[in-house]
């Protein structure tokens, strides 16, 4: 161009190609590609998990399932059966230290819990162990940083690790401290029961309740206080008074003793269920797909809906 000059080098021995990837020639944006991508992934991550549930259910079944059963969740005899529950914290350890990944493992073990291969009891170490050999991965990585960044990426590996190493020593060691086990048992069973309840838990507790803490530390520690606080007091106190209510009745004033002065709604998840039957047989009638009069099609129908 008139009064520009342009200088610049290539390496014109070197060949170049086109990506060809699947959206090469797409012309949608980078966002909504990578929508679609995540969109497909968590699909085939799901029927993933589904194909891998059925196969184990087809495969262990029988000598085949009592005898793996029988070689993970036995104990070591007394006074030796607390080495067991560390012996296979190492092993979780081991393994995602050589996987570099523990959510591969807890994913390989959690269709194992389902068809009763592994006990809970047992995976719960088996998840801390691996909660701990992650670290490794971090610690790799460290390792492999610049000179002038090394120390600082160390310092953030070791945090890192000594995080989860406390997290286990404050939840496992102390029978008593193993709430992960009953808060799971007591989940398991509700969600077994309210097919919908898992459904609810993770939208509110992964989503719903972090973006709520966030708008609330945006708008500032005042107001973050002074109802994060009073929250926190209420949680405890209903805590507290469920304790009491199942060993120590007689400590509680008459009206704390149950909770039948408040609605029912509050107090249990029944009526929930039943408007979410409800909407989900209003739904299949005004479709027109399944019969209403039958008491399988309407089970198979609520299922189907919720999940």
């Amino acid at each position: 161009q008139e009064n520009k000059t342009l200088w610049g080098a290539q390496n014109l021995s070197r060949k170049t190609y086109k990506c060809k990837h699947l959206f090469a020639d797409s012309s949608l944006s980078d966002l909504a590609i990578g929508l679609i991508l995540l969109v497909c992934s968590l699909l085939v991550l799901c029927v993933s998990l589904l194909l891998l549930v059925k196969l184990l259910n087809s495969l262990l079944r029988g000598q085949l399932a009592n005898v793996i059963n029988k070689i993970i969740n036995t104990d070591f005899p007394p006074p030796f059966t607390w080495v067991t529950g560390y012996l296979a914290l190492l092993a979780g350890a081991g393994l995602t230290f050589l996987i570099q990944s523990s959510s591969v493992f807890t994913s390989a073990i959690t269709p194992l819990i389902g068809v009763g291969v592994i006990s809970i009891e047992r995976a719960y170490p088996l998840t801390l162990g691996s909660n701990l050999g992650t670290t490794g991965t971090a610690l790799l990585a460290a390792l492999a940083s610049r000179a002038d960044k090394l120390a600082a990426a160390t310092q953030v590996a070791l945090c890192h690790f000594f995080f989860n190493l406390f997290g286990i020593l404050l939840w496992y060691p102390i029978p008593a401290t193993r709430l992960p086990i009953r808060l799971a048992t007591a989940l398991g069973k509700c969600t077994a029961r309210y097919r919908w309840f898992a459904v609810l838990y993770l939208v509110l507790f992964f989503l719903l309740f972090p973006l709520v803490v966030f708008a609330l530390s945006m708008a500032g520690w005042k107001v973050l206080t002074g109802i994060g606080v009073p929250v926190m007091i209420l949680t405890i106190s209903v805590i507290m008074i469920n304790v009491l209510q199942a060993q120590r009745p007689e400590f509680l004033p008459p009206i704390l003793q149950n909770w039948n002065f408040l609605p029912v709604w509050l107090t249990s998840l029944q009526p929930w269920d039943n408007l979410i039957t409800r909407v989900t047989l209003w739904c299949g009638q005004t479709r027109g797909k399944y019969p209403l009069n039958n008491t399988r099609h309407n089970y198979i129908l609520v299922h189907f809906c919720i999940c």
